[in-house]
C-alpha cells in the first residue's frame, strides 16, 4: 500500500533569483502571489472530538514560516547569525471557522501584510488543499531585536528587500493563492 506523500514543499515559492532548490513550485507569476505550503493533520493533531487541535496549528504556521524564509533565501539560523538579530513573537492571534480531520491535507497561505522599521506582520491562512475552505486565519506580529541586549532595531534592508514581494491583503493572498 502507497504511504500518504508528505508534502512540505511549497508550490510557489520566492522570486526566481531567491528560490533555494527544486523544492520551489509552480513558476512564477507577473502578479504578487503567496507562499504556500501543504501538509496533513496527523494523529498527534487531533483532539478528543477527532478534529484538529487548535494549538496544533502552531505547527502548521512553524513550518509555514520557517519554509517562507528559507525560500526568499533567509534560512532561520543563516539570518539570524548574519545580521546578529532575533524575530520574537509580540502578537500571536488565531480565528478559526471550521475543523479539519485526519489526513486532511491543508494548505497554508502565508504572507506579510505590514512590513513596518522594526516589526512586520505575517499572516497564516489555512485552508482545505482545494482552496474551497478556510480552516483557521492567523497573524503574528515578529519584532526585529538584536540578539546580544533584545533591544528592537530596524528590520535589515536585504530581509526587508526579500520580504517585499510578498507583502499584499488577506484578499490578494487568498486570490493568488488559487
Amino acid at each position: 500500500m502507497p504511504r500518504p506523500r508528505r508534502s512540505t514543499s511549497p508550490t510557489r515559492s520566492a522570486p526566481p533569483s531567491a528560490r533555494p532548490s527544486a523544492r520551489a513550485g509552480s513558476a512564477p507569476s507577473s502578479r504578487t502571489r503567496p507562499f504556500l505550503i501543504h501538509e496533513y493533520v496527523r494523529w498527534g493533531d487531533l483532539d478528543l472530538a477527532g478534529i484538529i487541535f487548535y494549538g496544533a496549528y502552531i505547527r502548521f504556521y512553524e513550518m509555514a514560516e520557517t519554509e517562507f524564509f528559507r525560500a526568499v533565501g533567509l534560512p532561520f539560523r543563516e539570518m539570524f547569525e548574519r545580521f546578529d538579530i532575533w524575530l520574537p513573537r509580540k502578537v500571536m492571534h488565531t480565528e478559526f471557522f471550521s475543523p479539519a480531520r485526519l489526513d486532511e491535507e491543508l494548505t497554508v497561505i502565508t504572507y506579510v501584510s505590514h512590513l513596518g522599521r522594526t516589526s512586520l506582520t505575517i499572516n497564516y491562512d489555512v485552508v482545505s488543499r482545494d482552496g474551497a475552505t478556510l480552516h483557521a486565519a492567523a497573524h503574528q506580529v515578529l519584532v526585529c531585536v538584536s540578539r546580544p541586549t533584545f533591544e528592537k532595531q530596524p528590520i535589515p534592508e536585504e530581509v526587508r528587500k526579500a520580504l517585499a514581494p510578498y507583502v499584499m491583503s488577506s484578499e490578494e493572498a487568498r486570490a493568488g493563492a488559487r
